[in-house]
């Protein structure tokens, strides 16, 4: 008698996409609420009573630390979302590592909200050095275990599928490990101007979110 495990290869690669895409869909709607969270974060300003239109103009400007963390933070979580999509392309099932990984992952881009708030709050104070390390130091983080998320099913070519030329991984692997020593770099400015190390997260947001074409897929970079 056949047991559960002997499925069909047809049925079995059906069940094994369902794996993967059942992955992808909560980490779509992961990433759409930190994302979402960014924005809950800038408030409209308060007018006392007798102010006017220019009071609420210079009020507006004031939140540049606001628009700025937000601006950097929706570019770099939207590299994330853009990369992920890409890379589940190449995985042909999932494991218990991979959804650990994946779920680690996740928990770094559900918290980017609290830096990006930490930082709109004391950028331009006295502050605003100790809110630059801990927003750079948790993208650090994070490229880190992305770069693990690409890492393990890559390894030996556990999950991925076996189409896919090995020089095509190879590439794509150089382009993520620049990641963390890049953010780790950018974060340590901090220590000499905040300012100056929250410009280098914004280029390096505008670098990354242009496509990077390696065999014919389009990858961008974290």
């Amino acid at each position: 008698m056949p047991s559960m495990n002997d499925q069909p290869p047809e049925r079995a690669s059906t069940d094994n996409s369902r794996d993967t895409d059942r992955v992808e869909a909560f980490s779509d709607g992961v990433i759409a609420i930190a994302i979402t969270l960014l924005i809950i974060e800038i408030r409209p300003p308060h007018l006392e009573a007798g102010e006017g239109a220019g009071d609420l103009v210079r009020a507006l400007g004031d939140l540049w630390p606001n628009y700025v963390g937000y601006l950097i933070s929706f570019l770099t979580i939207g590299i994330m979302w853009i990369n992920h999509h890409n890379i589940f392309r190449f995985f042909v099932r999932t494991d218990p590592w991979l959804i650990a990984l994946n779920t680690l992952f996740l928990l770094c881009v559900g918290f980017i909200p609290f830096p990006t708030a930490l930082l709109a709050e004391y950028l331009g104070d006295p502050g605003a050095r100790v809110a630059t390390l801990v927003y750079g130091g948790w993208f650090t983080v994070t490229a880190v275990v992305y770069n693990l998320l690409w890492w393990y099913p890559t390894h030996k070519r556990r999950l991925i599928d076996p189409t896919v030329a090995q020089p095509v991984l190879d590439a794509i692997s150089r382009r993520f490990r620049l990641g963390p020593p890049i953010y780790l770099l950018a974060t340590l400015l901090a220590l000499v101007s905040a300012e100056l190390s929250i410009a280098v997260h914004f280029l390096l947001a505008l670098f990354y979110f242009l496509p990077y074409r390696q065999g014919g897929v389009a990858e961008a970079s974290v």
